[in-house]
Formats: C-alpha cells, sequence, structure tokens
C-alpha cells in the first residue's frame, strides 16, 4: 500500500493537452481529453438509464444515482483496466472540482427557486408535519448511530457521526418531490400542497442541521474551533441577509419584463456566487452553502430571477450535475457490503429511515385530523431522498465522518426510498374525484337549443403563438348581444421537465388545472395573463386562464378532467404543426399528436382541432374590425352536424361572412355505361341523408333566411378531383370547418390513407400540399359516450404513423 502511494506522489502532473496519437501520446493521458471523456460516458449513461427508467414514472435523480454508482468500482469499476484508463486516481482531482463547481451553481438556482415568503405563510398542520418527519427520525437515527458505531464506524467522533446520521434519514428532497407531486397529478390536491409545504420547512431545518454537522466535523481538537466556524457562519448568513437583497433588487428594477437582462448583471451575480462559496469554504463549511444562500435571498419578482434560471440551468443540470454523482458513484463501493452482518445493518437503516420518516409524518397528520388514506400519502411522499442526501454523504466521506461501508449503505438507502415512493403512492393513494356542482348535460353545440346556462368552451395552447388566433376565435364566437354568457376557460399545457426551473412552474400553477390568475402583484407581469386581461376588458367574455403542468404521455389527463370539471360543451386543441414562413405546415412537437389522439378518443364533450395558419392576424381584432370570411364543408354525418352547429354561432357576428357548402353525389358521373351499381346500404345511406336534408332545412331556417351575411350552396361532385376544385374555389376564406369523420357517399371518393388520420379525410385535404390554402381549419369531432369503430381505427392509426408525423 505504501508503494502504491509513493507510485502515485512520484507520478508526474497531467499536462491539460495532448499533442494527439500521430504525435506519439495517449490523450487519455492529458486532463481536456480525458475529463471529456468521462463527461460524455456520464451522460450517455445517465440519459439511457433515464429513458429506461421513465415508464416506471421515476425521477431522473434515480437514474443519475444508479449510473454513478454502476460507473464505480461497484460496476464498471470491477474491471481494473477500465478504472485506471477512465477514471486513474490522479485525474478525479480535476472530475471533483468540476463537480462541486457545477454543484455550487445548482445549490444557487435551488435557493433562487425557494421562496422565504411563501414558508412565512406555511400553515400550522404543515410545519407540524415538518417537525415530526424531521423529529422521529433523528430520534430513532442516534440509536442506529451507536449500533453502526460498533459494528462498522468505530474510531469516528460520536457528535458529527450522530448529526450526519440524523440529517440523513430525516431528510426530504424538496426539488424532488415537487416533480413527483407533478407527476402524479397531485400539486393541487391537500395532500400534495401539505407535502410541498412540509418539505420547504424541512429543506431549510436539514441545511442548518448540515452546517452544524460540518462545523462539528472538523479536525480542530478544540470544540471552541467548531464554535468559532458556526458563529461566523452565521455571521455570514446575517450580513449576506442584508446586502444582497437590496444589490439584487436594484438590479431587477433594471430588467424590465419581455427584455434581455444586461449581461453585466448576470456576470455580477455569478461572480458573487463564487466569492460567497469562497467564503464560507475559508469558514469551514462547504461551499455550496454560500451560493445557496446567495440564491435564497435574491428577490425572486420580476424578470431577473427568471432570467437567471434560465441562463444557468441547462449547463448546470444538464452537464455539471451528472459529474456530482458519477463523482460520489466512484466513492461508492456496494462490494465493502459484506456478509449477513452487514446486510442486516442495511436493513436496518432503511426500515429505520423508512419507518421514522413514514410514522412521525402520518402520526402528527393523524393528530392534525387529516384523514387516514391522506395521512399515509403524506408520510410515503415526505420519504423522498434525492441529491440534498447525496450531498450530505459525500460532504461526511469527505470529512472522514463516513467510512466506505457505511457511505456505501446510506446511499442504498437514499436509492430505494426515492425509488419507492412513487409506486407506493400510486400504490396506496386514490385521490377522490370532485365531482360538479351541476349536472353536464350540454356536451355538444348541436342540439343546445336556447340555453340560459352559460356556453363553456376549453381552449388548451402549448405556447404563446397560440393565443392570437385562440383570442379572435374567441371574439367571433361571442356574437354580439346575445343573452348567453360565453364563459371560456384557457388551459396552458407546460410540461413537466427535469430542468431545475419546473419548481418555478410549480410556483407559477398555483393549483394544477385550476385558476391562477389572482391579483397578486407578482403574477401580474405574466404575459399570458396579460393578453387574457387586455382582451377581458375590451368584451364580454368571462375568460378564466388555467395552467397544467405534466408530463407530455399524461397531458391529456389534465385536459380531460379540466373539461370535466368545468362542464365544457367543447374542447379545442392546437394542431401539433405550426406554419411556416413559406406557408408550409412544420412539426412543433410529434409527442403532441399523442396528446391531440387521446383526448379524441376520450373526451367527455365534442373537440376540435385547430390548425392555425394566422385566423384574424398576429393580434386581438376589436369586434367593429371582424371582417372575415368563414366556409363549412358540408358532407353529412355527426361531426358535419356539430362544425355546422359550431359555423352557425360564428355567424351571429356581423363581422362574420358564413359560407355553407354541402357535398352531394353526382350519379350521372359515377357510373359507366353498361355497367350496374348495387348499393347494399340504400336504406342505411337514405336515413343519414334524410336526418342530414333535416339538419341542413333547420339550420338554413333558423340562419340563413335570417342573416344577410351567410350564403348556402349544394354542388354536386363525382370524384375527389372535383371536390378539391370546389374547395380551391373558397380559397379566400379566413377558416374553414370540417367534421372530423363526415359520412356520406362523397367522403367514399376521397383519398384514405393520409399523413395525419386523425384529422379525417377532409381534414388531411385542406392541410395537404397539394391543395395550397392559406386559410385556418378547425376539425370537429362531435361528443359521443361510444365512437364509431372507424373513428377509433383512425386513432389507432394515427398511434402507428405517430413517427412519420
Amino acid at each position: 500500500m505504501a508503494s502504491n502511494d509513493t507510485t502515485l506522489n512520484n507520478a508526474p502532473p497531467m499536462k491539460a493537452t495532448s499533442h494527439g496519437v500521430f504525435q506519439g501520446e495517449n490523450p487519455l493521458n492529458a486532463a481536456l481529453p480525458l475529463v471529456i471523456l468521462q463527461i460524455c460516458l456520464v451522460l450517455t449513461l445517465t440519459r439511457v438509464l433515464a429513458y429506461l427508467l421513465k415508464p416506471l414514472r421515476q425521477p431522473r435523480v434515480v437514474a443519475e444515482i444508479v449510473g454513478g454508482v454502476l460507473l464505480g468500482p461497484s460496476g464498471l469499476g470491477h474491471n481494473k483496466a477500465y478504472l485506471h484508463t477512465v477514471f486513474p486516481q490522479r485525474s478525479l482531482t480535476v472530475l471533483d472540482t468540476l463537480a462541486n463547481l457545477g454543484l455550487c451553481f445548482f445549490l444557487f438556482l435551488v435557493g433562487l427557486e425557494l421562496d422565504l415568503n411563501s414558508l412565512r405563510k406555511t400553515g400550522k398542520k404543515a410545519l407540524c408535519i415538518a417537525i415530526g418527519g424531521i423529529g422521529l427520525p433523528f430520534i430513532l437515527s442516534t440509536g442506529v448511530s451507536f449500533i453502526l458505531q460498533e459494528n462498522v464506524s468505530g474510531g469516528v467522533h460520536e457528535g458529527p457521526f450522530i448529526v450526519f446520521m440524523g440529517v440523513a434519514m430525516s431528510i426530504t428532497a424538496f426539488p424532488v418531490l415537487a416533480r413527483i407531486l407533478a407527476e402524479l397529478k397531485l400539486l393541487t390536491t391537500e395532500v400534495g400542497k401539505m407535502a410541498m409545504s412540509a418539505a420547504a420547512v424541512n429543506d431549510i431545518v436539514a441545511w442548518i442541521l448540515l452546517a452544524l454537522a460540518v462545523a462539528l466535523s472538523g479536525s480542530g481538537r478544540s470544540p471552541l474551533v467548531a464554535l468559532w466556524v458556526f458563529l461566523c457562519a452565521s455571521g455570514f448568513v446575517v450580513l449576506c441577509s442584508f446586502l444582497v437583497p437590496p444589490i439584487f433588487k436594484w438590479m431587477s428594477q433594471r430588467c424590465p419584463d419581455g427584455e434581455p437582462v444586461d449581461e453585466v448583471y448576470v456576470c455580477v451575480t455569478l461572480g458573487g456566487v463564487l466569492a460567497a462559496s469562497f467564503v464560507t469554504d475559508a469558514i469551514g463549511i462547504h461551499a455550496l452553502f454560500g451560493a445557496f444562500v446567495v440564491g435564497v435571498l435574491i428577490p425572486k419578482e420580476g424578470a431577473f430571477a427568471v432570467a437567471l434560471v434560465e441562463k444557468v440551468e441547462d449547463l448546470v443540470s444538464g452537464l455539471f450535475l451528472p459529474l456530482y454523482f458519477a463523482s460520489s458513484g466512484l466513492k461508492t463501493n456496494m462490494g465493502s457490503i459484506k456478509g449477513a452482518r452487514s446486510w442486516g445493518l442495511l436493513v436496518l437503516v432503511i426500515f429505520t429511515a423508512c419507518f421514522g420518516k413514514i410514522a412521525g409524518s402520518v402520526g402528527v397528520s393523524l393528530l392534525c385530523r387529516i384523514p387516514w388514506m391522506d395521512a399515509l400519502a403524506i408520510g410515503l411522499l415526505m420519504n423522498t431522498k434525492g441529491l440534498v442526501e447525496i450531498i450530505v454523504l459525500n460532504i461526511g466521506k469527505d470529512r472522514g465522518v463516513l467510512n466506505d461501508e457505511t457511505f456505501a449503505i446510506l446511499v442504498l438507502m437514499a436509492l430505494l426510498t426515492t425509488f419507492i415512493t412513487t409506486p407506493l403512492v400510486v400504490a396506496f393513494y386514490r385521490p377522490a374525484k370532485t365531482q360538479p356542482t351541476t349536472e353536464y348535460k350540454h356536451r355538444t353545440l348541436h342540439r343546445r337549443g336556447s340555453s340560459t346556462s352559460p356556453f363553456r368552451m376549453l381552449f388548451c395552447f402549448h405556447s404563446v403563438r397560440n393565443i392570437p388566433t385562440m383570442v379572435n376565435l374567441i371574439e367571433v364566437l361571442r356574437g354580439t348581444g346575445k343573452k348567453e354568457v360565453l364563459l371560456v376557460h384557457a388551459m396552458h399545457l407546460m410540461e413537466l421537465s427535469e430542468r431545475s426551473s419546473a419548481i418555478l412552474m410549480v410556483h407559477k400553477a398555483r393549483k394544477n388545472g385550476l385558476p391562477f390568475w389572482k391579483k397578486d402583484q407578482d403574477i401580474g407581469s405574466d404575459q399570458v395573463v396579460v393578453a387574457f386581461e387586455a382582451f377581458q376588458h375590451l368584451s364580454k367574455v368571462a375568460i378564466w386562464p388555467t395552467t397544467a403542468i405534466s408530463a407530455v404521455l399524461s397531458m391529456h389527463e389534465d385536459v380531460i378532467s379540466g373539461a370535466e370539471r368545468n362542464r365544457a360543451a367543447m374542447i379545442i386543441l392546437p394542431f401539433h404543426k405550426h406554419i411556416r414562413v413559406d406557408g408550409q405546415l412544420e412539426t412543433t412537437r410529434v409527442e403532441y399528436r399523442h396528446v391531440n389522439r387521446k383526448v379524441l378518443e376520450y373526451a367527455p364533450c365534442s373537440v376540435g382541432i385547430l390548425v392555425d395558419r394566422g385566423f384574424g392576424g398576429t393580434s386581438h381584432i376589436a369586434a367593429s374590425s371582424v371582417n372575415s370570411v368563414v366556409t363549412v364543408l358540408f358532407f353529412g354525418g355527426n361531426d358535419d352536424h356539430e362544425a355546422l352547429a359550431y359555423g352557425g354561432r360564428m355567424a351571429e357576428h356581423p363581422g362574420i361572412n358564413l359560407n355553407v357548402v354541402r357535398f352531394l353525389l353526382n350519379p350521372a358521373g359515377t357510373t359507366t355505361p353498361g355497367s350496374i351499381t348495387i348499393d347494399i346500404k340504400e336504406s342505411e345511406t337514405s336515413e343519414s341523408n334524410s336526418i342530414d336534408d333535416e339538419v341542413m332545412a333547420e339550420f338554413k331556417q333558423k340562419f340563413v333566411l335570417k342573416y344577410n351575411t351567410m350564403k348556402y350552396d349544394e354542388r354536386a361532385v363525382t370524384d375527389a378531383t372535383e371536390t378539391a376544385e370546389v374547395i380551391r374555389e373558397y380559397g379566400q376564406s379566413n377558416l374553414f370547418l370540417v367534421g372530423r369523420m363526415p359520412e356520406g357517399e362523397v367522403v367514399g371518393l376521397l383519398k384514405k390513407e393520409s399523413e395525419c388520420p386523425e384529422m379525417g379525410p377532409v381534414g388531411n385535404l385542406l392541410i395537404s400540399p397539394a391543395l395550397t390554402m392559406a386559410a385556418s381549419v378547425l376539425v370537429v369531432q362531435q361528443y359521443h359516450s361510444q365512437l364509431s369503430l372507424h373513428s377509433l381505427a383512425s386513432l389507432k392509426e394515427d398511434e402507428m404513423s405517430d413517427d412519420g408525423g
């Protein structure tokens, strides 16, 4: 062993760069190419693991912990040639330095997203749950500490060891918990809000305890050293509390919304983070404390804090943070857990950590008169561990408080407790669905009649790009002088990402799928809210902007539950493609097709998919300035009846000129001389034709004869080419309304294969490059408790063709 140390000490220092293989040098003997290889390996492995664990609904931190362990001596490190080539001992200083630098900035982001004002408003129940969730596991960990000291951790100081064990076993990972709650759609439930509040308090207490543990674990012989470290750290926090907020408030006031943040301010901030990290490291507590304190104290109001997150988070969380888990994994040797005694201690630690955390949280919750199942869910959620746990363990390992075996046991405990959180909550907790306060009757526009209840619609959008057309659609739908109230719920569909700003999204969406539009000053600057606020002031429409945060694969659940909760008669979804400058449609996100298809399949009301080509322009048009041509293409069937009803409502606006074109089959042109045509569905066809005739007669009596801005035309066609030619005649329209799955003999002439089967044959014709159109298209599906087999088949076909979308 001594010879190895001597060899390592006598080894020449690594050069920064190599001269290349052609100069006879091995690039892996130089620091830069070696660290590049290490970064690429870490990123590849953690991303692959995150993809594999995604179906299990695991947060990315689990994949990063597992990836780090696999890269170390517990996995690939069994091969000594790999370990000495890719992670040689002399390269670990560079890797650890990069990892800790990234960690400092990540903790700065975590502090930036922790709002002290919201902590001051934490209710008594959440505060009591947080205390119970920390107190019981901390007390139990004291007993486990003595057992571990006697068996595997002999020779360490009792005080620091007890505090480190207590923090490790009582901590709750606030960022990881936020993502799990959003993934399970529990953010807006009482359980979710209670767990989030308690976890935020737990986070602050854990950092204070960790600072105490670090101060106690110093190598100084005198206890006065630990006291001086703790007092200096407290003085640093107090000094920062007076200096940081006014400085950054001054900067924030000079960074107005909608304008880029001055580069000087960003540089000053990042320099300040590094300076604070240097001071705390010099004091004797870890450098990350300084970065965290600066992040917590920066004012959260205004655009400055959001801009800092956007500029820093991708590089830090995407590149540097996985390096920290790799660095941690290289210190983790699962081989040190040997024999029945060690495995028994692992079981004891896991049981104590889980029991203490769950029992403490559940017990206090029950005392606060929270229902049993809700209390159990809170206890399971509070048992979430994550990055902060790994940080605590690594500091303990570096300070000599935790040896290899204890470190490996606690890493496994952190990994297992986080891994089981989501499955256990899903298995044991079923939140009760809130039922509408009144009966949900009006699920369609067709046959709605002259109802006095509000006409409710749910408009969904992914970005600000969708808002102008949406607002202009709402404008023409409201008509003028109608006694019926138009009530619009505008749902902003936001993807839950693994970026640290996901927590900012959680704060922004006060209630997932429920109104976030409050009169709070810190929300008034949101451009989405500003757009709707301006429109509501100019019109008589009641608009409720909402936000839904979820993974793309479960986003349709938010839309469906939002429609049910708000008793919507129609859902409007954006098409998964947007228009380019050259007029062609380009895929925005292919995953949005999955959202649209699932909503079409399971919606509790009628659905419209909007192909946005700029209906009404790029800004809201005043009612007096509306002058648009809307064309309904009517072939027959229930979906066309719904599209016709939609057009009729639009026609009540004086600025809308409505064209209704009914397509009929020209029998003279569909048969060749000498041929015999046998219609085996004649009775069914004639029945559907009579219903179509009845619907059209009622429509003409109600609208065509009443409004001089409405035109009705019947066109007989023989094939798909003639149908397309008729549609081209109405190419100057601003909006086309069509049914998703029209019925009738003319539809049978249209091409069956299409790029987007969920849009139906007519919708696909209108968006195809062959039919050059500048008009927006709204494809409508009427609600039915059970879709037809033909309609369902088109959605399944869409599922198979997603990759080509």
